[in-house]
């Protein structure tokens, strides 16, 4: 039978986490109506890229979606069987461009970014149908697509990478804020794509996971609850390893510290059966569950249902975490937030394992509950002012080239790197500090006196300035003075018409960091190399 999901599960799932995020995030200031957006595409592919900004509008609760210049428009119509919903596509980026899309404050859903064919949504009476390509029957099973989330509200922008569901197009996300820095998340190893797939279809039992199309594309590796519900892995894969975690707690104690701000609020469980129950530490029975199946430890549900509260919802989403991570039963205090110790039960979840194995920073959204201890690819800005989706390379083998040719510009002092904010390789791009990650957007050749990036632009000071203070920018080349620049032997990376060098300013060590040039004086924060 043809199944579909009505829009948006996942989604619901991040609208009920944001009123916790809220209340410890005040707003401090409102971003612009409309925030803009920008899509890069480094995929290395040809193909037409088709977006869709589609969710819910939050004053009204209307389900619809939002159009190029940034008009909420709300679904109307829909019948049994499901209708074609009308064309809510915006034209993408192809290769190595962007394009900018607006995000409309009070909105929150999803960005799709489709290849080569848009995608076909439906709609019924009560709302929107949307892909769902782990079912054999979908309409947009052999399309390569993928998709973002995000709330844009009064309180700010969370945006994050998924893989809640499926891995098919890695891509980063970037918020820039008021103050003009830049958060990113979400980049792959250099030639990450295949090492995911490849890794996750070498695991026993896992090869089936990953879907073809007929032309050879590797179009996206399923999520496992998404897998076994298709019959694709085993539907009993965990129960052993979480029948051995559940038991563990008969002889000894659970403590879970949901709240990481909170370390006195404690729940203490203990397994009677196939029941955990929970008290507080007043003694007192909070929670308890049933020992949960594979099916409710893929979806954090089920058996681990997790209500928008303080007390079971948190237990819950402590639960689901761990079991996933392969920690419970063996450290007994959890959420764990040693990565080092995540993924060693046997089995175990071989899909986040690897996912997060690949990503650069080992941020990943690889199930529902990833951002237990943050571990989940997101960024959020209480006072945005850009924000940005970076499709990246896809390697080797996976339909385009590797990342570009050139090499990091790495900074002696704190080891992150220059990097073009967003991979938004636009003229007048303030260049920024950013931890190493190895995209296109921190790769730079040394050509003559000029430093290119990977699309030919040229590290810059903007107006051809000299003096102290003067922003190190992206900007095209054009050989004039403002873009000489020469990498000495002590490692002083000097504008040579100012004579002056690239520096950090502000000694800033975190990421977002500014360039600028200042008198050379051989201190570490204008100490540079090569990677």
């Amino acid at each position: 039978m043809r199944t579909r999901r009505r829009l948006f599960p996942a989604l619901a799932a991040l609208l009920a986490a944001v009123p916790v995020a809220l209340s410890a995030t005040p707003a401090q200031a409102v971003g612009p109506a409309l925030l803009p957006v920008t899509v890069a595409n480094n995929t290395g592919r040809g193909d037409a890229v088709h977006l869709y900004v589609i969710g819910i509008q939050l004053s009204s609760g209307r389900l619809g979606y939002v159009n190029q210049g940034g008009t909420f428009i709300p679904w109307t119509g829909g019948a049994l069987p499901p209708a074609p919903a009308p064309d809510a596509s915006i034209p993408g980026p192809g290769n190595g461009g962007s394009a900018t899309i607006q995000f409309p404050r009070g909105f929150s859903g999803r960005v799709y970014f489709s290849f080569g064919e848009k995608l076909k949504f439906f709609l019924t009476p009560d709302g929107l149908v949307q892909p769902a390509p782990w079912s054999p029957g979908d309409a947009n099973r052999d399309i390569l697509f993928d998709w973002s989330e995000f709330t844009y509200n009064d309180s700010g922008l969370w945006l994050n990478s998924s893989q809640v569901d499926m891995f098919a197009v890695p891509h980063a996300v970037t918020v820039t804020g008021a103050n003009g820095a830049t958060r990113r998340t979400g980049d792959v190893v250099n030639n990450g794509r295949n090492a995911i797939i490849d890794g996750i279809r070498a695991q026993s039992g896992w090869a089936n996971t990953v879907h073809t199309r007929s032309d050879g594309t590797v179009l996206r590796v399923l999520a496992p609850g998404k897998a076994a519900g298709a019959g694709l892995l085993s539907a009993n894969y965990l129960d052993s390893y979480i029948a051995s975690a559940w038991n563990a707690y008969t002889t000894k104690t659970l403590t879970v510290v949901p709240f990481g701000d909170q370390p006195n609020t404690r729940y203490f469980g203990r397994t009677s059966g196939n029941v955990m129950r929970f008290t507080n530490s007043a003694g007192q029975q909070v929670a308890q569950f049933n020992r949960p199946s594979s099916a409710s430890v893929w979806g954090c549900d089920g058996d681990l249902p997790a209500p928008n509260d303080q007390v079971v919802g948190p237990i819950s989403r402590t639960l689901c975490a761990a079991l996933n991570r392969g920690t419970l039963g063996t450290i007994d205090t959890q959420p764990s937030t040693n990565a080092a110790e995540f993924y060693r039960s046997n089995p175990t979840n071989q899909y986040a394992r690897v996912i997060h194995q690949n990503m650069a920073d080992g941020k990943a959204y690889a199930f529902a509950f990833d951002d237990v201890g943050a571990f989940e690819s997101l960024v959020h800005d209480g006072d945005p002012r850009a924000a940005g989706v970076i499709l990246s390379p896809f390697g080797t083998g996976g339909g385009g080239p590797q990342p570009g040719t050139g090499s990091p510009l790495i900074s002696n002092w704190n080891n992150k790197c220059v990097d073009v904010p967003g991979a938004n390789f636009v003229d007048r791009a303030p260049l920024q500090m950013y931890t190493c990650n190895n995209t296109n957007a921190q790769r730079w050749t040394f050509d003559g006196n000029a430093v290119k990036s990977e699309n030919n632009k040229c590290l810059d000071v903007d107006g051809g300035a000299t003096g102290n203070s003067a922003v190190v920018q992206l900007y095209t080349c054009n050989g004039s003075g403002a873009q000489q620049f020469a990498l000495n032997g002590s490692g002083d990376l000097v504008n040579l018409a100012a004579n002056r060098c690239v520096d950090i300013k502000d000694w800033n060590a975190g990421d977002g960091a500014r360039l600028q040039l200042w008198d050379c004086g051989g201190s570490a924060n204008q100490k540079w190399r090569r990677g």
